[in-house]
């Protein structure tokens, strides 16, 4: 690189720093700023021409006011002008500009590609480095149209300096990962792979990262590396520290590219010629050995560059699981590093063992390690070490050690990170499940995970433990003595109830000869806990006594006079109070063969995937859980949430599903199919998953097939009239109540709104005494929104209101009807405790917006006054109409939506693990088509779709672009209004 001389050191641009360095205040910073930008505008619009130098100072100065943070709408045409300067100092500031502040879509993007040519055929190696450079940077599907062509050359070219071709390489590596379409290297093939053989280790070093992503994609084309590869590396490995002077890092020679090459032989199986396999396993060896010997240096950059080598080592013995001296080898080598005194090492050696367990060369040596795993999980301080220890006692699990390893993961359960408890349960699940020798010991093991971690046990592992007791004979009896047991503890967790109350209600009559478990002993054993549970236990429960008077008829009169009560039939849970009036009334006038054919014992569960299996499949990522797991997971039923899954309710028998309209989920899989006509679920379900996908269960007349409400008219008064109508501004509502202004919005609103983008139901907002959920369906331009208000508390809830409005311009925007339930009237100001209220808002979209509807909540709290304020889940993308597209109308449409105002696009790292199913659920979500076989890198996802409104149609185009190895996204969308697609793109790039 040319020396900078004294000369280009521009005083001015040093004196511009030093003032704004100097202000005292933002207003001052801003004032000085607009001062350099007139002053700038007016030297570029004088008539005097400007000198190169004064070029690049200027340049230089709006380069530094836009990393302030500030807009630069001039300035770009001298850019392009400087970089014809023969001065490396002017080109460069010219070049850095370009790469900075000039969009792909640039009326100058032809002028400033001509320079690049220009600069790349001029055969001066600085001012190409500078070209390349520039390619890189800007990276667009334009420059890569322009000299994808170019590059490939210039990089085998025989004449190009050294320093040249580590720039192509990498450039050419940054237009492949952007357009691989359009970076089609065929007869340069032979000749890049090659460049493994250059004399010049920084060649090989970046020619090694092009070859690495190429062979990703093309291993074929690209096998002919494998040997020049393994040559290479064991050049390297056979080398003293003083052959590669110029590469050796703290007295290891060339670690990046030694990492590199392992890397790259990753990418293929084990190589099928004799002498180059025998010439790796000599290099892997000789890795292997030079980790056991003394280090030459106690700095740390030392043993940190050669650990790095063998980790990668190992993980290339892995990938290949074919030399078991090799494999044996490795896991020893990380043994010792699990009692290294280095955190990282631990963490890395815990995460490497965890591989090398499924390999049968290997297992018996990780087994050798469980004492020092088992001390790691207990005494690691490093969150995130313990739980690679739990995932490594997982992984070497089998029958031979499967209790202890369960013994231990429930003893370091009860007082295990809360973040990784929920985890652990389910691994503890699926081994109890996975190596049972006797079922007796998989329900003690079970049992005792809900009384242990109660609340961090899911749904799929009760049903599951249900599942296999109903399935096998042999174990009822004992698992119905157990769990009356367990539910004589003082207190006992919710699902210990579910559980207690689902088996004792099937299989109760196997431990009733018994005067300690006697009928009635069991039935006020469950009734003790009824008061304490949430309305679907309590549901569950009542089917169970229902089940009782089948089971025993001497406890017919107790358990009539509990369904009697006031309680329970006047109950203010629609549920529960359908469920005692059809239940007494089945026990009083049905005979007993037709009480024994309703309330027949369960059928075995038909056989599928293990939900709990595929649950910890969905939380780990892809390659968590391994296709053998889920293979000998298909024993008996579960699919993930799935409802042919889930438990029937032991009594889901008698109730209607015409007669009682229930917005809640399917909590115990009553929709599946059954032998027998399901009822309803609860619908008071606070902290169970009261939203399943289907849609709500007739809250107000007029349900089509689809689910869609016929008579969801949009309103037709105006907003203030109809804000007067919402619930919150009843004449019921309590003046104490009203006369106090509406809380600002929560600050983590805008985050709960977020969750909703790609969803319709969850779970809004939680705290100690209110949950707010959220069911919701769209059509065009017309919504309907179903709000569900919980109260978690068992005090009773006064003068409860509730009010929708919206700010600002929204009004014009939006239009909607609050109404309570199926009765139109204002949310029933007393909610009793442990009960749950709902509300239906009608929404009209006629325009387009921005800003979110607000949900103001009131109402006192033994006394004190609550007052939240939260947004509604309503966004544009909600009125989204699916358009179906072929590749040639698609891209057809996308260039005529070609103005930059039509255009937003953003750049952003991965917040979520890439995982293309979830990609394609979120895209489905955000409600357009996902086009398949329309772009042409196949790893890209197009979307397209109308949003429609009462004003007008919006037609919007999307395209991700997601980049695995970089864990980045490009995300852009075309729309004809310039507003949807930049509100679009925000709201979606926090998905992803």
């Amino acid at each position: 690189m040319p020396a900078v001389s004294k000369g280009d050191g521009m005083r001015g641009l040093a004196v511009f720093i030093s003032d704004i360095r100097n202000c005292k205040s933002k207003e001052a910073e801003i004032k000085r700023i607009n001062k350099e930008l007139a002053n700038i505008r007016s030297k570029f619009k004088g008539d005097k021409a400007l000198d190169g130098y004064s070029k690049k100072k200027y340049v230089c100065k709006l380069l530094f006011i836009f990393l302030l943070g500030h807009d630069i709408d001039f300035g770009h045409m001298e850019a392009v002008n400087l970089l014809s300067s023969n001065k490396y100092t002017e080109k460069q500031i010219g070049y850095l500009f370009i790469s900075v502040l000039v969009n792909s879509n640039s009326e100058l993007i032809r002028l400033i590609n001509n320079a690049i040519k220009n600069d790349l055929s001029s055969r001066n190696p600085t001012f190409m480095c500078l070209a390349l450079h520039c390619i890189a940077n800007v990276g667009s599907r334009e420059m890569a149209e322009a000299f994808a062509g170019e590059i490939p050359r210039i990089l085998v070219a025989g004449d190009t300096m050294d320093s040249v071709k580590q720039s192509a390489a990498l450039c050419l590596l940054r237009l492949y990962r952007t357009s691989p379409d359009l970076v089609l290297m065929g007869e340069w093939t032979s000749r890049v792979v090659h460049l493994l053989n250059d004399q010049h280790m920084g060649v090989v070093t970046a020619a090694i990262s092009l070859i690495t992503c190429l062979s990703q994609k093309n291993p074929e084309e690209f096998k002919t590396c494998v040997s020049l590869a393994v040559s290479r590396l064991s050049r390297i490995v056979s080398s003293a520290s003083t052959d590669l002077q110029d590469y050796t890092y703290y007295f290891v020679p060339a670690p990046w590219l030694s990492c590199k090459l392992l890397r790259l032989l990753q990418c293929y199986p084990p190589p099928e010629d004799g002498a180059v396999k025998g010439r790796l396993v000599e290099c892997l060896e000789t890795i292997l050995n030079k980790a056991q010997e003394p280090p030459k240096s106690k700095k740390v950059q030392h043993s940190n560059a050669k650990n790095a080598i063998l980790f990668e080592a190992i993980a290339l013995i892995i990938h290949y699981d074919s030399e078991p001296n090799l494999l044996v080898r490795a896991c020893n080598q990380l043994g010792q590093f699990l009692q290294h005194r280095e955190t990282n090492l631990r963490y890395l050696a815990l995460e490497s063992m965890c591989t090398l367990a499924s390999s049968e060369f290997s297992h018996e040596a990780v087994k050798t390690h469980i004492e020092t795993v088992i001390n790691a999980l207990k005494t690691e301080r490093d969150v995130s070490v313990r739980q690679r220890a739990a995932d490594l006692l997982y992984a070497m699990c089998d029958r031979s050690n499967a209790k202890q390893i369960v013994a231990e993961m429930l003893s370091y359960l009860e007082t295990a990170d809360y973040s990784i408890r929920e985890e652990m349960v389910l691994k503890v699940a699926i081994l109890a499940e996975k190596y049972a020798v006797d079922y007796s010991w998989y329900v003690d093991t079970i049992l005792n995970l809900i009384r242990i971690a109660g609340d961090y046990v899911s749904e799929e592992v009760w049903y599951r433990v249900i599942q296999i007791v109903i399935n096998r004979d042999d174990v009822q009896g004992y698992a119905a003595k157990t769990v009356f047991e367990a539910l004589q503890a003082p207190a006992c967790h919710e699902n210990m109830v579910k559980v207690g109350g689902y088996i004792l209600g099937e299989f109760g009559n196997l431990i009733a000869g018994d005067p300690r478990s006697s009928p009635l002993v069991q039935f006020n054993l469950l009734h003790s806990k009824f008061h304490l549970c949430s309305v679907p236990t309590r549901a569950l429960l009542l089917s169970a006594y229902i089940k009782f008077i089948n089971l025993f008829p001497e406890t017919k009169p107790t358990i009539q006079e509990v369904l009697r009560c006031d309680s329970q039939i006047r109950n203010s849970d629609v549920e529960l109070q359908q469920r005692a009036v059809e239940y007494l009334k089945l026990s009083s006038i049905a005979s007993t063969d037709v009480l024994a054919t309703v309330l027949e014992e369960m059928p075995p569960f038909p056989e599928r995937e293990s939900s709990i299996l595929a649950k910890l499949k969905k939380k780990k990522g892809p390659g968590a859980v391994s296709g053998n797991e889920l293979e000998e997971g298909k024993r008996e039923g579960g699919e993930l949430n799935g409802a042919g899954e889930r438990p029937g309710d032991s009594s889901a028998i008698g109730a209607s599903n015409a007669s009682t309209p229930s917005p809640s989920a399917d909590l115990l899989g009553l929709r599946s199919a059954a032998p027998v006509s399901a009822a309803p679920p609860s619908a008071g379900s606070l902290l169970v998953d009261v939203f399943s996908e289907a849609g709500p269960a007739a809250p107000a007349a007029g349900v089509n097939d689809d689910g869609f409400l016929r008579d969801l008219e949009p309103p037709t008064e105006s907003s203030d009239s109809l804000l007067a109508e919402g619930p919150g501004d009843s004449d019921s509502a309590p003046p104490s109540v009203v006369s106090e202004d509406p809380a600002p919005p929560l600050p983590e609103s805008d985050e709960l709104l977020n969750k909703f983008v790609c969803k319709n139901n969850g779970v809004l907002f939680e705290n100690q005494l209110l949950q707010i959920g959220v069911k919701s369906e769209y059509r065009q331009n017309l919504g309907r929104m179903y709000l569900f208000y919980g109260n978690k508390t068992s005090v009773q809830f006064v003068s409860f209101t509730t009010t929708v409005s919206c700010p600002g311009e929204l009004q014009s925007h939006i239009l909607y009807h609050c109404t309570a339930g199926a009765k139109l009237k204002p949310v029933d100001p007393l909610v009793e405790g442990g009960a749950q209220v709902q509300q239906v808002i009608n929404i009209e979209c006629l325009t387009v917006f921005s800003d979110a509807p607000l949900l103001n909540i009131k109402f006192r709290y033994g006394g004190a006054l609550q007052n939240l304020t939260l947004k509604l889940p309503v966004a544009i993308n909600k009125f989204f109409q699916p358009t179906e597209m072929s590749s040639h109308d698609f891209f057809q449409r996308w260039k005529q939506l070609s103005q930059p105002q039509q255009e937003a696009q953003k750049i952003f790292k991965a917040n979520h693990a890439m995982d293309t199913e979830v990609l394609k659920a979120k895209l489905l979500g955000l409600g357009t088509a996902l086009l398949e076989k329309v772009d042409p890198n196949p790893d890209n996802f197009v979307c397209a779709g109308v949003i429609q409104t009462k004003a007008q149609q919006v037609g919007c185009l999307l395209r991700l672009e997601p980049n695995a190895q970089a864990q980045m996204y490009r995300l852009t969308l075309r729309s004809s209004k310039d507003t949807v697609a930049k509100r679009l793109c925000e709201l979606l790039a926090e998905q992803f």
